[in-house]
């Protein structure tokens, strides 16, 4: 099938159900002070309560710091690092993408001089107001010039931190379309921001350039690089092994499978959500197995959300406009 991508960011009107994900509005200030806590994973620190995962690895020269949860609680995660770090400053910043929960420490990041690195794409969100998303209620972008990106790929790159090299590379219009995942080779763990949110539903930004087959490819190389006991480490929740990617990556696929067969009989976003949780329609006899979900919605819950930013992404790419 050839996918037709035109006006892919129209239409912003249809994502109000698909805002309300926890942990994506991004513009509501904490009202109480975080509680960051800290655990290791194969070496690197792992922060939570920021708003969305956060994770360092220590240098002498500084911390590499991968994404910096939301403003309003930038300071208090950047003194929860540099007490478990020992790094007296951030030398790098990661961005893997541009939403809120990432990048809420980039302006106090760069005032130090830090380098800051993302995709191309998350520099220029980064650099406008009012950037089109189905999950950021509100405004965001603008940034001070601080703030924004210093260095950016649109495709991958390295550095070399504490005597090791880190790999960067993009993930193709998975979640936004400027992620980036950040492979640490020697502590056999990846970062995988926006794609993976560990056993919680990972969810498309259509509107921010998002779109199903690009988050397939995503898990596709995910697959390809992790080994089996690789700890793969999302956007949020808790990290998944090298196996668990591989095993989801082919549910996904079988619901793609299932997308085009319910696309192809008319099914719009609340057909297929009420299908996934079991609702019988007459006269649909999908070829592939009828609730390729099941196994992760014994785990993860309600999947409505992400199937219908999902199913929304694929009517947006694939009806012709």
């Amino acid at each position: 099938m050839t996918i037709s991508r035109r006006n892919f960011l129209r239409d912003s009107t249809q994502v109000l159900s698909c805002a309300s994900l926890l942990g994506v509005s991004g513009l509501a200030s904490a009202a109480a002070k975080p509680r960051i806590e800290v655990k290791d994973v194969n070496g690197l620190a792992l922060f939570t309560g920021a708003g969305g995962n956060v994770v360092a690895l220590p240098s002498p020269e500084g911390a590499l710091l991968i994404d910096g949860g939301l403003a309003a609680n930038s300071a208090a995660l950047l003194k929860a690092v540099a007490s478990n770090t020992g790094s007296k400053r951030i030398s790098t910043l990661i961005n893997t993408h541009w939403h809120p929960e990432q990048t809420g420490s980039n302006e106090a990041v760069g005032k130090t001089g830090a380098k800051i690195i993302s995709h191309e794409v998350t520099r220029l969100a980064l650099a406008r107001k009012n950037n089109p998303s189905a999950l950021v209620k509100g405004a965001y972008g603008g940034l001070p010039k601080e703030a924004l990106p210093t260095v950016t790929t649109y495709n991958t790159g390295s550095l070399e931190v504490a005597g090791e090299t880190v790999d960067y590379r993009y993930l193709p219009a998975a979640h936004t379309n400027g992620d980036l995942l950040v492979h640490f080779p020697k502590h056999n763990v990846i970062v995988a921001g926006g794609p993976v949110a560990g056993n919680e539903w990972p969810v498309i930004d259509w509107i921010a350039g998002g779109f199903y087959h690009g988050f397939l490819r995503s898990y596709e190389i995910l697959a390809e690089l992790a080994k089996p006991d690789t700890l793969v480490i999302g956007a949020a929740g808790e990290p998944l092994t090298g196996a668990e990617i591989a095993r989801r990556k082919d549910i996904y696929w079988e619901l793609f499978k299932q997308f085009f067969i319910l696309f192809n009989v008319g099914f719009g976003p609340e057909d297929v959500v009420a299908f996934n949780a079991g609702q019988e329609f007459v006269g649909v006899t999908p070829v592939v197995a009828d609730r390729p979900l099941k196994d992760l919605i014994e785990k993860m819950g309600d999947p409505a959300q992400f199937l219908e930013c999902a199913y929304r992404g694929l009517q947006q790419a694939t009806l012709p406009h």
